[in-house]
């Protein structure tokens, strides 16, 4: 049986990069996100190179959705070797404005979702000795100019996501190490071909991401990587 990875959040760019990335290493990707319609054409764009692909329509800031989703992923194409959590929202722009609830919206999907796709997915993983592999972003890193950037950019609660997420990748990382699962992050610093950010200036190739993922997964020791 193929190692199956789960892609989470999948779209143009990282996430569509890394399927097929690990696609072409062997696995068998589930792709997951909310738009089942993308999800399918972008399932069978993969079916038409070879890979084995299928969609799995999900909100990944539900976390007791999440749970099912991966349950549904084990019965369709078999234990999970390699979760990829690409996913993440806005909301919370202003912190000094947005209501508090608000920022639950980021933090559901930065770490609740992701928390709870680990944990549905451990024993698989433990018996795999696989990977959970995270799609970072430098607007959560400590840093006076980051932090000045996401306040002009009205971007304060993912921000908040993102350092809470990168936290939770770190603590996965010790944790999970006595059972063989590695947990990592590469953090990408800069605007990527394709995506819904993508306004024509951006400069960051999503292939050349995906092969830093594939390379960290191959190593296994590095806690965080940042890109480029």
């Amino acid at each position: 049986m193929k190692p199956t990875i789960i892609v989470c959040g999948h779209g143009p760019g990282i996430s569509d990069a890394v399927a097929r990335r690990f696609g072409r290493e062997g696995f068998a990707v589930a792709l997951v996100a909310r738009n089942a319609e993308r999800l399918t054409a972008a399932a069978a764009a993969l079916s038409a190179e070879g890979i084995t692909a299928q969609a799995f329509p999900c909100d990944l800031g539900n976390a007791s959705a999440v749970t099912a989703m991966v349950s549904d992923v084990r019965a369709a194409l078999g234990p999970i070797s390699v979760l990829h959590w690409n996913a993440y929202a806005g909301g919370a722009g202003d912190l000094t404005t947005a209501p508090v609830e608000e920022l639950r919206a980021p933090l559901d999907v930065s770490v609740f979702g992701l928390l709870a796709a680990v944990q549905a997915a451990l024993p698989d993983l433990k018996s795999a000795r696989g990977a959970v592999l995270v799609t970072g972003g430098g607007l959560g890193f400590y840093d006076p100019k980051v932090d000045a950037m996401a306040v002009q950019w009205g971007a304060m609660g993912l921000a908040v996501a993102k350092g809470a997420q990168h936290k939770t990748v770190g603590l996965l990382h010790q944790k999970l190490a006595a059972d063989g699962v590695y947990a990592a992050d590469v953090v990408v610093l800069g605007m990527v071909k394709g995506t819904a950010f993508d306004h024509g200036n951006a400069t960051l190739e999503p292939s050349e991401i995906a092969q830093r993922f594939w390379e960290i997964n191959q190593r296994r020791t590095d806690v965080s990587v940042t890109f480029p």
